[in-house]
């Protein structure tokens, strides 16, 4: 038995403690965010506007993971997290030289994307349905700005993270989406679908301005700093991360010309995602970030078993707490998506169509957030080509899937969910793979932790959906059925779950539980 994992070391407790105050940031990030979408949905339900917002919404977003996203996990926080235990005046010339390089890429895209709006339009759009283009096209050009206002923020979450200061940024998600809500609230009369671009505006300038006090040691210089080795460095480990972010815009082009040709597909997909997104935003991303700069550290000095604890650390912490929220939305898909949405203009079958997409995601949602961990363990070992090259074979996964469903079944737009859950399944299969051939997972008992937490969670979720069906007849019709539906079957769940875990004796869970304690009780 491997003593090392039973026993939380002060290296354990440091992930640890990152990890729960990025949860807690992800956590009000996520419950926002299903406000947002509630908010959407109750002022516009499911119709044209919002799939145009939603394609449109296609472009900064993409912006954002090509040129910012993919760098700060990739390049940035490694990079940064070693000159930040260094000489002061070297780490901010380097992070200098990275912003000004960042954000003149950004405002020339900006720039370009802006002039050719209608032509990318015409790509997003099928033309089976033309009256989506213009509102698309305008919508594009609104929300451009916003990117500026994202990649600065972005720039700044990598510069706190190296600096292991977790707490600001841990919190502009959140930010953003408040600033979407405010936006759909306050304009959605006058300005209509176009509410959502102005809360997008505002939500970018919020999530600059919670980081500046996070930055007032910030000496910033404009200049390239292209003669600086960590500079290069920076650009040469992102460029093989363009190359598979190139791959995931191919991908995502299809995705939403093939969504645009079903009235509705956007929007209900945009929904179903949105549920999906909490559990992977608040599992997922909280471990990977917390355990990225530990594991860039572990690298650069070689400590081999060290940079293996700590992944395997990492991905027990995560199926612990990925497999039960997977069963739970399984279990309470229907009452989960009437709570938050049915309301105002969302009628019960838009409730129902929704559901039925949200299940068809969840097969690929273990598997997305495994993969997130493993894809920040190539970046810390400064291996972006492979993870990234990976992204094409996925996008094949995808297609295989997708068409073939659509082409010889009734699914609709439902088969390009389906498409997407064989995309993550596959994409994390192949990283596991790579990972186990270059860093042996052998000895960290990664299939036993599967097992038991897939055991434990499939007896939870039954459990609460047999407790689901009992409830449901007595408060059927009344305004608060769905609610309590979750509140009392849902909230069986999570004892129940611990408890089969404590039986089981999952590894994670004990870790998990000893490090906060510890930490609460010097605290």
């Amino acid at each position: 038995m491997n003593t090392k994992l039973k026993t939380p070391s002060s290296k354990f407790e440091g992930v640890a403690i990152a990890a729960l105050l990025i949860a807690i940031g992800n956590i009000a990030s996520r419950l926002l965010g299903l406000g947002r979408e509630s908010a959407i949905a109750f002022f516009f339900a499911r119709d044209a506007g919002v799939d145009a917002f939603t394609i449109a919404w296609t472009v900064p977003n993409t912006i954002y993971d090509l040129l910012i996203n993919g760098a700060v996990s990739a390049a940035l926080i490694p990079v940064f997290s070693e000159y930040a235990e260094g000489d002061e005046r070297e780490f901010w010339r380097v992070v200098s030289g990275v912003f000004t390089i960042a954000l003149l890429a950004l405002i020339v895209v900006v720039v370009l994307i802006s002039w050719q709006a209608p032509l990318v339009a015409r790509l997003l759009v099928q033309s089976t349905r033309p009256e989506l283009r213009p509102q698309t096209a305008w919508l594009i050009r609104l929300l451009l700005p916003a990117v500026v206002l994202m990649g600065i923020s972005g720039l700044s979450t990598a510069v706190l993270y190296a600096r292991q200061a977790f707490l600001l940024p841990a919190f502009v998600g959140a930010t953003f989406n408040a600033g979407m809500i405010a936006g759909v609230v306050l304009f959605h009369n006058r300005l209509d679908v176009t509410s959502l671009a102005v809360g997008a505006l505002i939500g970018g300038v919020g999530q600059v301005l919670l980081q500046v006090p996070g930055l007032r040691a910030l000496r910033y210089r404009p200049s390239l700093g292209l003669d600086h080795p960590a500079v290069r460095r920076i650009l040469k480990l992102y460029a093989p991360v363009a190359l598979g972010i190139a791959f995931s815009v191919v991908g995502t082009l299809i995705d939403r010309w093939l969504a645009s040709g079903y009235p509705s597909a956007p929007a209900t997909m945009r929904y179903a995602t949105t549920l999906i997104q909490f559990p992977l935003g608040l599992v997922a991303a909280a471990v990977s970030l917390a355990v990225l700069p530990t594991l860039s550290r572990q690298s650069a000095v070689a400590d081999e078993e060290a940079f293996r604890q700590t992944l395997g650390m990492g991905l027990k912490v995560v199926i612990l707490l990925i497999i039960p929220a997977t069963a739970g939305l399984a279990a309470l898909a229907a009452p989960i998506t009437a709570l938050l949405f049915e309301r105002g203009a969302f009628a019960a079958q838009d409730t129902a169509v929704t559901a039925m997409a949200l299940l068809l995601y969840l097969p690929g949602l273990p598997a997305a957030a495994i993969d997130q961990v493993l894809l920040f363990a190539f970046y810390a070992r400064k291996n972006t080509l492979t993870p990234n090259l990976v992204q094409g074979a996925a996008i094949g996964f995808y297609l295989l899937t997708a068409l073939p469903l659509l082409w010889f079944t009734q699914l609709g737009f439902l088969a390009l969910v389906l498409g997407n859950s064989a995309q993550w399944i596959g994409h994390a299969a192949i990283l596991l793979w790579l990972m186990h051939n270059g860093v042996t997972l052998r000895g960290l008992r990664l299939r036993e932790a599967l097992f038991k937490a897939t055991l434990a969670s499939a007896l939870m979720g039954l459990a609460v959906y047999w407790l689901a069906g009992v409830i449901e007849p007595f408060v059927a019709g009344t305004a608060y059925s769905s609610l309590v539906v979750i509140g009392v079957a849902g909230g069986l769940g999570a004892p129940v779950y611990v408890g089969l875990s404590r039986m089981l004796r999952v590894e994670a869970l004990d870790f998990f539980v000893a490090a906060l304690l510890r930490k609460v009780r010097r605290a």
